[in-house]
């Protein structure tokens, strides 16, 4: 990206926050599919199929070149993991949404998110450079905590919409 440091940061945060609006659209939209469907996992191989049918297109307007599958062959075993976490993702989503509401649900994803990316930062874990736990990154982890409780304590039980 050309421009100035903090214009490119400042665009990159925004992509970045603007992904992340979508994920509790992505958890009702699931939940909905998932009521819809009968059970979660058909829902969650929905949610996948329409993934690939939405990543061809653009793969094939994007022209990269095919991937280098010796290198990707020889990568370590946690390489490969994301596909897993999202299909434990998408099946949460579905089952949790409707019991815990999009705002708590999400506040649990993103405490939990937090916690995980503070340890792979401590411990520089898939290929990443070491950021230390500090006491500002534990507090900072903590206020999240605070938060999920909070968001949870004053959330009004009520049946999900059908």
């Amino acid at each position: 990206m050309n421009g100035s440091p903090s214009l490119t940061a400042a665009l990159l945060a925004t992509t970045a926050l603007a992904a992340g609006a979508l994920i509790p659209f992505q958890a009702g939209s699931n939940a909905a599919l998932g009521r819809a469907m009968g059970h979660p996992l058909w829902a969650t191989v929905a949610s996948l199929l329409i993934s690939v049918l939405v990543v061809v297109p653009a793969l094939l307007a994007a022209r990269p070149p095919l991937p280098a599958l010796s290198q990707a062959a020889a990568l370590p075993f946690w390489a490969w993991l994301g596909g897993v976490a999202g299909v434990v993702y998408i099946t949460c989503a579905l089952l949790l949404t409707p019991r815990l509401g999009a705002t708590g649900f999400i506040a649990c994803v993103i405490a939990g998110q937090m916690l995980s990316s503070l340890l792979i930062d401590h411990f520089g874990l898939m290929g990443l450079a070491v950021k230390e736990a500090n006491s500002g990154r534990l507090a900072g982890i903590a206020v999240m905590f605070v938060g999920v409780l909070l968001v949870q304590w004053f959330t009004v039980s009520a049946p999900p919409a059908g």
